[in-house]
């Protein structure tokens, strides 16, 4: 017996549930790739503000690859449990925002008829970095992707988000619909413009006149997105199926901190988010760069030092001294590359990260967040070493973590178990590897990789050389022989 609007009666009464009518409710929020975070995070706020009585703000999701969610949500009546844990209290919340959910492979034609419904007027993407078929390095759409090639050639069947977004705001103007506000929540450096910027390239290549007609009508706003959403277990399925007396296969697990910035762009009808705790902004780059360079380069550090070290979890990573020290080592680094904007105590923000990665009842798993990694160290490592050599500053901590990634792509840790390297470039990186068992060859072939590391740092011995040493020093000492290295200022 699973969840759905028939058994909400049912639930346990410490369950909140819709506290509105959701047969009334519009679909006018289309979201591309509807996953936990998603469902976490900004399905959470359009949940409030349907509750709040503005019934404008259902959501349409889109799976852009596999019918997981699909069969998760739909036959659940889109409906799933928002578990949030802290320690060991636990709240558990009935979200009824999702109308449906599509998979954009099955039926490519009824995603871009949702994005051309007149009810729309705002699609929400979640795909990952690499979704966005961008090169890391210069945010340039990859147009030798097979999939981005398709969509060049032809908007009949889109494959990509940039695609379904050109093709379906294409039939928003055939139809003279109003244009859109596309809102990126993924941590893409100035997302909203790299977002913007791939859909005109597509659309460009289709109809010039359809290119200047989203740039000048549709918004496309820069976002910065914070929570912490771990991978959902059979195991805490289980547990929730015990305490609600049903079963719910959509289930997310998340914290209770939360936060939401975007900036004050919009091309049409939007919730009241200031009421809903969104900050509007006309500036997030600095909020967004503290965010990826505070929480989310610590969040890769641990994730590939801890999971080397044979740790499973991020409270386990953060409960090791040495670990928490070299954190701290870490984020002195990357604050110095930081203009934090009014209202954002760096200081606070880092007891804080300290005490949510700490946070044991969300077990966030360090083999969760190293996948795609190439993707992510550009903004998160990378953006930080560039700008402290620019001013002649040291890079030891920020070398250790960046060698980690490139340690953890031999697909072994510490102990010799073996581990999935889930990476666009996976392949590429082992190939690399298997070529010798020197390690300061293998350290050398890394950093010429061209899709992560700009030719500017490749040859640069004030970046090459530290980070070749520390994952010499990684490679023979181990990750917490590495850190404590860092941290006794013996680099």
């Amino acid at each position: 017996m699973r969840l759905s609007d028939a058994r909400l009666d049912g639930l346990p009464a410490d369950v909140v549930r819709p506290e509105y009518n959701r047969a009334t409710i519009k679909p006018g929020v289309v979201h591309l790739g509807i996953g936990a975070f998603h469902r976490a995070h900004q399905a959470d706020v359009f949940d409030r503000a349907l509750a709040r009585g503005d019934p404008r703000w259902g959501i349409r999701g889109v799976s852009l690859r596999s019918p997981g969610v699909r069969d998760q949500l739909n036959p659940q009546d889109g409906l799933y449990s928002l578990v949030v844990r802290d320690g060991g209290d636990v709240q558990t919340r009935v979200v009824g925002a999702v109308a449906d959910v599509m998979v954009a492979p099955e039926n490519p034609a009824a995603v871009v008829s949702a994005l051309a419904d007149p009810d729309t007027h705002i699609v929400t993407l979640t795909v990952t970095e690499k979704g966005y078929r961008l090169d890391p390095t210069s945010g340039a759409l990859i147009e030798g992707d097979p999939e981005v090639a398709a969509d060049l050639a032809s908007l009949d069947s889109p494959r990509t988000a940039p695609g379904f977004l050109a093709a379906g705001l294409a039939e928003r103007r055939a139809r003279g619909l109003s244009p859109l506000t596309v809102i990126s929540c993924d941590n893409l450096p100035h997302n909203g413009a790299r977002v913007r910027d791939a859909v005109l390239a597509v659309a460009r290549r289709h109809d010039p006149g359809l290119s200047d007609w989203i740039e000048g009508s549709c918004a496309f706003p820069q976002t910065m997105i914070d929570r912490i959403v771990p991978a959902t277990t059979l195991e805490d399925r289980r547990d929730l199926a015990a305490r609600l007396g049903v079963e719910d296969h959509g289930m997310v697990k998340t914290e209770p901190f939360t936060q939401w910035v975007i900036e004050d762009r919009f091309a049409g009808p939007r919730p009241d988010f200031e009421s809903l705790g969104v900050q509007i902004t006309s500036a997030v780059a600095p909020w967004e760069d503290a965010k990826l360079r505070l929480l989310n380069g610590a969040h890769s550090a641990m994730a590939y030092l801890g999971g080397l070290a044979g740790l499973r979890f991020v409270q386990e990573v953060v409960a090791e001294p040495v670990f928490a020290a070299f954190v701290d080592c870490l984020w002195d680094e990357a604050v110095a590359t930081l203009d934090p904007p009014v209202g954002l105590d760096l200081s606070a923000y880092r007891v804080a990260l300290k005490a949510r990665f700490a946070n044991a009842a969300l077990e966030h798993r360090t083999h969760q967040i190293a996948m795609d990694g190439s993707q992510k160290l550009p903004q998160r490592l990378l953006a930080s070493a560039a700008m402290r050599l620019d001013r002649g500053l040291p890079i030891h901590a920020l070398a250790l973590a960046i060698a980690g990634w490139m340690r953890w792509q031999d697909g072994t840790d510490e102990t010799g178990a073996a581990h999935v390297v889930d990476d666009p470039l996976a392949s590429e990186t082992a190939r690399l590897i298997a070529r010798t068992l020197d390690t300061l060859e293998r350290a050398a072939a890394l950093l010429w990789l061209e899709a992560v590391f700009p030719k500017r740092l490749a040859t640069d011995p004030r970046f090459t050389a530290p980070v070749m040493a520390a994952y010499v020093r990684l490679s023979s000492t181990g990750a917490r022989a590495a850190a404590a290295w860092v941290v006794k200022g013996e680099t």
